[in-house]
């Protein structure tokens, strides 16, 4: 007889929100390493928090982290509240918790992760906010250790 066993999986999906795109990221099933996924580019916010949820459980994520876009200084400016704010509605769609993960300079450390690869700018330009997505993930899931 086979016995099924639960999973404890802590698989994390994790978004650099931006105006036109948001980059996405997905950790492993044990919380440890985050991958690049994709970069959505924006349409409505209906559709956009549509997707992004629909996303979410065709992967089985456990939790949402979005990017928190802090002043250089380390305080909340307008886009911060608009990023809550959008965390807040996704969280009620995906019926999943969201959290928020400092990325001050994340887009800046891809960039650099694609200069080292040698890619050309148009190339970069196509992956920079998926790699930004995985960046912020990648810090929160070392955060969380």
């Amino acid at each position: 007889m086979i016995k099924m066993i639960k999973s404890n999986s802590k698989r994390y999906m994790g978004l650099d929100y931006g105006d036109r795109r948001i980059g996405i990221a997905f950790s492993d099933l044990t919380g440890t390493i985050a991958s690049a996924f994709e970069v959505y580019h924006r349409k409505t916010e209906e559709e956009d928090l549509a997707y992004l949820s629909q996303l979410a459980k065709n992967q089985e994520a456990t939790k949402i982290i979005i990017g928190l876009p802090l002043n250089a200084d380390g305080t909340e400016g307008e886009r911060t509240k608009v990023t809550f704010a959008f965390g807040e509605k996704l969280a009620k769609l995906a019926n999943l918790e969201v959290d928020y993960s400092d990325e001050r300079f994340s887009s800046l450390e891809a960039e650099e992760l694609l200069k080292e690869a040698r890619l050309p700018w148009q190339e970069r330009k196509k992956l920079l906010d998926k790699v930004a997505a995985q960046i912020i993930l990648q810090d929160y899931l070392n955060t969380k250790k």
